[in-house]
């Protein structure tokens, strides 16, 4: 009996998975606004035109013939973006060691058809995902797996804290071997240890990313590492009294660091030189600015009741100082990015999920604090799609281009004159395959945050 039932399970999950998507067809769209992922104009009724899973045709004219077994959509109205690429993208958020399929739908209904972990809680279960979502048990963005966090002595003991070379460099090969493709250090790692996990995850082709502290923006830039999370909310090469290779010093340069200061400039240049990618994670940091902080509809929906009553008071902050000053490091967090951007740099986002601030629903906050820290729109989508993918070492994805992959969304509205339509997401297609956004959140409803 038990073993009919196991069988019953897998076959209504593959129900659900077809329920939920189209299979891969030719699909023609056409009068659509194109904004394409690789930073250039926004192209107004265009046609793209997508077969097998991948973008067959993009051109600019009405001037096509149609054959059998083509599904039309008339883009009127509508706008067509890359999916996003979301490069800071937990499976957990504190207290929550893994959300699973709730944090899984959650982003694909969002239209981040592609996430980066950025450091795993629960990194067996998170390969496992991963792999499920590969095969099509289960639906999900394509998931790039990280390894357990690595940190250093002091930091948070669930983290792995090396004890020496050999154990560190056995736990890299074991995570590898295991099926993870990023490696995060964090705020504790001693400068020794982070040269050698890089090494071991290079001579892998694996990739390494950092919250740092104990080490510079500049040392670990300099060390080989590909990426740097949160910007200038986690610099600490502008920190007063810190000692060498250690988690010290005094934060009074977020407000008082001159950021148009010559060593700010060779800073940025040094990152654009060697091509360490930072990631934005505006939307997480907003949600510690209490005048900021509200849970709109969608969240409360998706909330469980218990989780929900965690954020009962959070625009309603007795402490006004504190708030206008988070609202102001908020502004600084964002002109450090928009600098860095400007000089060439390869700027990514990510939703970093955490109190309030559900994934996916997350990533398009992200998108309207980009808008409001001077970004174009085009810019925006840059960043969030070709960037990430550049981030990630793809070429496959990000853009929406003819030889790439189908993942793309078709916004209900103009989103080059409203930021909000990044929240209207009409249908969503990872690799030629349609989904459905209201069908993927239906079973989600009050199921956010239990344990």
């Amino acid at each position: 009996m038990k073993k009919l039932f196991f069988i019953l399970i897998l076959l209504l999950n593959v129900a659900l998975v077809v329920a939920q998507r189209s299979n891969s067809e030719i699909v023609l769209i056409k009068n659509i606004k194109l904004i394409d992922g690789t930073g250039g104009p926004i192209q107004n009724n265009t046609t793209v035109l997508i077969e097998d899973g991948i973008f067959k045709k993009v051109f600019n004219s009405s001037d096509f013939k149609i054959s059998k077994g083509v599904r039309i959509i008339d883009g009127k109205g509508k706008t067509m973006i890359p999916g996003l690429v979301g490069v800071h993208n937990h499976l957990h958020i504190p207290g929550n060691p893994f959300l699973g399929e709730i944090a899984t739908k959650l982003y694909l209904a969002s239209g981040v058809t592609t996430i980066q972990t950025c450091g795993a809680a629960s990194p067996n279960k998170e390969i496992e995902i991963a792999r499920k979502i590969e095969t099509g048990e289960i639906l999900g963005p394509e998931i790039i797996p990280s390894g357990p966090y690595i940190t250093g002595k002091g930091g948070n003991p669930n983290m792995i804290i090396p004890r020496n070379e050999d154990q560190l460099r056995d736990t890299i090969k074991f995570w590898t071997d295991k099926g993870a493709k990023w490696f995060k250090v964090y705020r504790n790692i001693e400068p020794e240890f982070l040269k050698i996990v890089i090494d071991e995850a290079h001579k892998n082709k694996l990739k390494v990313t950092g919250h740092l502290c104990s080490i510079t923006f500049k040392e670990a830039s300099e060390m080989g590492i590909d990426a740097i999370e949160h910007g200038l909310n986690s610099v600490s090469d502008f920190r007063g009294e810190k000692e060498v290779g250690k988690c010290s010093g005094s934060r009074e340069y977020i407000d008082e660091l001159d950021l148009d200061s010559e060593e700010v400039e060779d800073l940025l240049d040094n990152l654009v030189e060697n091509e360490t990618v930072l990631t934005s994670t505006l939307s997480i940091y907003e949600a510690s600015v209490s005048s900021r902080s509200i849970i709109d509809e969608r969240s409360s929906e998706i909330m469980s009741e218990s989780f929900r009553n965690n954020f009962k008071n959070i625009s309603n902050s007795s402490n006004k100082e504190v708030s206008k000053t988070r609202e102001k490091r908020l502004k600084r967090i964002m002109e450090f990015e928009y600098k860095f951007y400007k000089k060439g740099g390869i700027l990514s986002a990510g939703v970093d999920a955490g109190r309030h601030v559900l994934p996916g629903f997350g990533d398009q906050r992200n998108f309207i604090l980009l808008i409001e820290a001077g970004f174009t729109t085009q810019e925006v989508i840059n960043i969030m799609t070709k960037n990430g993918a550049i981030k990630l070492g793809r070429t496959d994805i990000g853009t929406i281009e003819t030889g790439k992959r189908a993942d793309f969304i078709i916004l209900d509205g103009d989103l080059e004159f409203d930021e909000k339509a990044i929240e209207k997401i009409y249908k969503i297609y990872k690799n030629g395959f349609c989904y459905d956004p209201d069908s993927l959140l239906k079973g989600l409803k009050g199921k956010y945050g239990n344990l």
